[in-house]
């Protein structure tokens, strides 16, 4: 080890205190995201900015805010540096609702110390590595430490509505060669993880009356009179989902990463509406009338792929799926289902970062010099703002503190591995950017 890093990692050891404090005291600045709960005595995302933007001015930051929804700011600092050698740190500081306070244990906003943990809603998921980011940067500063890279931190908001926050960022800002997202890994190195888009499938029928429904399913002369036998959209998209499950299971079965379970991409049916009548939102208008024989069924679906397929590949192999599904049926072959892709904005591109990338390198090995667990590289089976710097060009990885209770009750973060994680992001800056 060098004699830079011993000195950052004294440096984060003689001042404990700071990166729980500030851990403590976003903590206290209810988040939630708006779009979960509006409130606007818990939607205080704009404050938690204004606390981090006030540290990172304190550590000679260039610092910008602007607003990605009103009154729900971005925050980036700066400081210049080779872009050659280039690193962003990257959080978000919107969190999802308490859910039943009931079942705290604590103050959900307390930010209270208890059993070696910091107690709250966001202490793990992910407040913590937000201030273990600045933390970070704050002992490289006070080593006496001169980077010869550029070294930004990024925190953002909308993360858990999908990303709007970090795909706004990537637009606007000056991006570097590589990052660090410090999500909650359990000290874990992680450098991959899949693609995720929403797609609407929408499933045409024919309305009419249920009264005549044997006029639609069982065989009826064709005679002069005859009423137009209707179509039934749902039943035509319980059909889709039956073969939809056999496609699903032929893609994971001929699909796989070395970092990642098993049968990883899924396709998840999430919501299914269906009904008489398209109405101006593009889904059925009528779906209280049972004695309508309905003639459209949207389904949105929950699409994974895997790290080493592109968007493109994956919509048309679905696209090919969904016309030779419809080539079964004479019906659907004369009005064929509609696929809406991106659906509400929401696209996370595959991280793929290859294992030997120098900065999955150097966190693997600056966790196994301090941590207590020795660290795993691995894949991550969700997806987080790392999929936004990926498809950006960035070179990012996954790297956070232990703790439990995320999106769940009685959320924690471990001091202890809250402190690890500082250090190894420390070194990390050093490794990366590299010394003046």
């Amino acid at each position: 080890m060098s004699d830079t890093i011993s000195a950052v990692w004294k440096a984060v050891e003689e001042d404990r205190d700071y990166v729980v404090g500030l851990t403590r005291d976003i903590v206290r600045i209810p988040s939630v995201n708006p779009k979960f709960q509006a409130d606007p005595a818990i939607n205080r995302e704009a404050d938690v900015q204004t606390r981090l933007a006030g540290e990172m001015e304190a550590l000679g930051f260039g610092v910008d805010r602007w607003d990605v929804f009103p009154d729900r700011p971005n925050l980036t600092g700066e400081w210049a540096g080779s872009d050659e050698k280039s690193l962003i740190l990257c959080g978000h500081i919107d969190v999802v609702p308490v859910g039943d306070q009931s079942k705290w244990n604590c103050d959900p906003f307390g930010g209270d110390i208890k059993d070696g943990r910091i107690w709250g809603r966001g202490a793990v998921d992910m407040k913590a590595g937000v201030a273990a980011c600045v933390a970070a940067a704050r002992a490289v500063r006070k080593a006496g430490v001169k980077l010869d890279g550029r070294l930004a931190i990024h925190t953002v908001v909308d993360e858990e509505a999908g990303g709007f926050g970090a795909m706004d960022l990537v637009k606007r800002s000056r991006l570097a060669k590589s990052a660090i997202i410090a999500e909650p890994t359990w000290g874990n190195i992680v450098p991959a993880e899949g693609g995720l888009t929403w797609v609407r499938l929408t499933i045409f029928g024919r309305q009419a009356h249920s009264g005549w429904r044997f006029n639609s399913i069982w065989p009826q002369p064709h005679v002069e009179g005859r009423l137009t036998p209707g179509v039934n959209a749902i039943e035509l998209a319980a059909r889709f989902l039956a073969a939809l499950r056999e496609f699903e299971a032929s893609r994971c079965r001929d699909n796989w990463h070395p970092l990642l379970p098993a049968g990883l991409p899924g396709i998840n049916p999430g919501v299914i509406r269906g009904g008489a009548g398209l109405g101006p939102d593009g889904t059925p208008a009528i779906m209280t009338n049972p004695a309508i024989i309905p003639d459209v069924v949207t389904i949105d679906l929950d699409y994974k792929f895997m790290p080493q397929e592109t968007f493109e590949d994956v919509k048309a192999e679905f696209e090919a799926f969904v016309h030779h599904f419809a080539a079964t049926d004479a019906w659907m072959r004369a009005h064929p289902p509609k696929i809406e892709w991106d659906l509400f904005g929401l696209n996370f591109p595959p991280m793929n970062t290859p294992v030997d990338a120098p900065i999955v390198q150097s966190l693997n090995k600056r966790a196994m010099e301090l941590q207590a667990k020795a660290p795993v590289i691995k894949g991550f089976e969700a997806v987080t703002d790392a999929a936004h710097y990926a498809g950006a060009g960035v070179v990012p990885v996954i790297y956070g503190p232990a703790g439990d209770g995320f999106h769940g009750d009685n959320e924690c973060v471990e001091i202890e591995s809250l402190i690890e994680t500082t250090k190894v992001i420390a070194a990390a800056i050093i490794d990366t950017c590299g010394t003046a």
